[in-house]
């Protein structure tokens, strides 16, 4: 096995496998299609993409060549775009995020999938509204024997019976666009959310109005932001693997003005649950954009994306520029490769 990002761009998936003393980079699989996010199933080896085309449309593409030859799943017609690909807890089960607000669940390894009821009808669907990405469902975890998702703009929400029934867990969690109701049940707009497998119930997420942890599966949230941070606004966030109190956001200036803040390109790291932040330059002057799926982490590093082309990689402490020129980045993801 061999550490390797899966870059997804505009114009198709790359790989970059490490190497020394540089990264090296493949050509472009899937070559044309807006590649929102993609894993490598660490149970069967298969390489699942979220990939979409104004002309062909929205689809899971899925390859157990590493590429080489690609099946396009089932079950997918009416989506305006897929977003988010996750291994499910039992074999062959897959969960697929999208637009419009569509949670799907393939039992077969991608081969089909089926809606889950859950989020599709759930009794809060017409307050929820489309974000500027559209309403998009993301951000999905599997941990602690629950399911979550996270929709723009509706928010987040928990099934603890394997998707049959979801509640929000937006307590506290602001949508300071909503004047008349800035702390609604559901409406808010997450970004990005993340479960971390070492402790039991805690959840991150960076909001449209804030970056939040919870430590009781969603149930209350407390706001971190304001303590070292820039903006309060910005799109991913990644986790270290072996400390549920670190944590990195990317901060941008503002829901209007879509870039870095400060004429730099600053990740913020936490060690200490959010209580304090620490900027780590990446480069300076930059006005870069980094979005919500365009961040990863492993036990080797931390990684981040950049809709200028750019992959940067924190390794004992240190950040580099490991490829650059590549399409717009919408999504980064750390994975083992055969």
């Amino acid at each position: 096995m061999g550490r390797a990002l899966l870059v997804g761009t505009r114009k198709g998936l790359f790989v970059l496998h490490e190497a020394e003393p540089d990264w090296r980079l493949s050509e472009p699989l899937l070559p044309g299609w807006g590649v929102y996010h993609a894993i490598l199933d660490g149970r069967d080896g298969t390489l699942h993409v979220c990939a979409n085309n104004w002309v062909y449309g929205a689809t899971l593409h899925s390859s157990s060549d590493l590429g080489g030859e690609w099946r396009r799943a089932e079950g997918l017609d009416g989506l305006n775009a897929t977003w988010h690909v996750e291994p499910g807890a039992e074999p062959g089960t897959l969960w697929l995020g999208a637009d419009p607000g569509a949670l799907l669940r393939s039992r077969d390894g991608g081969a089909t999938f089926e809606t889950v009821k859950g989020i599709a009808e759930h009794p809060t669907r017409e307050r929820w509204q489309p974000g500027a990405g559209g309403l998009c469902c993301h951000s999905i975890q599997v941990s602690d024997g629950r399911v979550y998702a996270a929709i723009s703009a509706a928010g987040a929400f928990r099934s603890d019976d394997d998707g049959e029934t979801w509640k929000p867990i937006n307590s506290s969690v602001a949508a300071d666009f909503m004047p008349d109701d800035p702390y609604p049940e559901v409406g808010q707009c997450v970004h990005k959310l993340l479960a971390h497998a070492g402790r039991d119930g805690r959840l991150w997420q960076q909001n449209h109005c804030g970056v939040y942890r919870s430590d009781d599966h969603g149930d209350s949230w407390e706001r971190l932001d304001g303590n070292g941070l820039p903006s309060d606004f910005g799109f991913p966030v990644a986790l270290d693997p072996a400390d549920p109190d670190t944590a990195f956001v990317v901060p941008e200036v503002s829901g209007e003005q879509h870039f870095t803040s400060d004429g730099r390109l600053g990740v913020y790291r936490t060690d200490d649950g959010g209580a304090s932040w620490t900027l780590e330059t990446l480069a300076e002057p930059a006005w870069a954009a980094v979005l919500r799926e365009a961040t990863s982490s492993d036990d080797g590093g931390v990684y981040v994306g950049t809709q200028s082309g750019s992959v940067f990689a924190r390794r004992d402490g240190r950040w580099s520029e490991i490829a650059s020129q590549l399409p717009p980045i919408l999504s980064v993801e750390a994975a083992d490769w055969p």
